[in-house]
């Protein structure tokens, strides 16, 4: 699975996009490429991609736990990748810092630490 963190300069908050690059048949997710973004939605909508963001939400809620750090968004994505469009997870998180401008050092730590744990909790690295 690919991974891209962004960090917004103006906000305390990190986008994380998490694109499925192999079959996750524990998901009955067996196609994870498409021609075009339409054909995706079908995989985004199914139940096995639901259960898929269910898990990746516990795991989430479960390393935040605890941290200023809060999911503000967690939903399906359609990645590019090649000439090919995948299905993936697109996640927000905001850190309650206090009115600074941008992620603490230590919640960006905090965030790579749990974007990795949804990785190998998943079984998608």
């Amino acid at each position: 699975m690919s991974m891209r963190v962004m960090h917004d300069s103006n906000a305390p908050t990190a986008s994380i996009e998490l694109m499925i690059q192999k079959p996750l048949e524990d998901y009955d997710l067996v196609e994870v490429e498409a021609e075009t973004p339409r054909d995706v939605d079908p995989i985004l909508a199914s139940q096995g991609f639901k259960d898929l963001i269910d898990d990746a939400r516990g795991i989430l809620e479960r390393e935040l736990s605890g941290s200023e750090l809060a999911i503000v968004q967690l939903t399906g994505a359609i990645c590019h990748d090649s000439g090919v469009h995948r299905p993936g997870i697109w996640l927000v998180i905001e850190e309650k810092n206090g009115g600074r401008k941008q992620m603490s050092a230590e919640a960006r730590t905090r965030i790579d630490a749990a974007i990795r744990a949804v990785q190998s909790g998943l079984r998608i690295s």
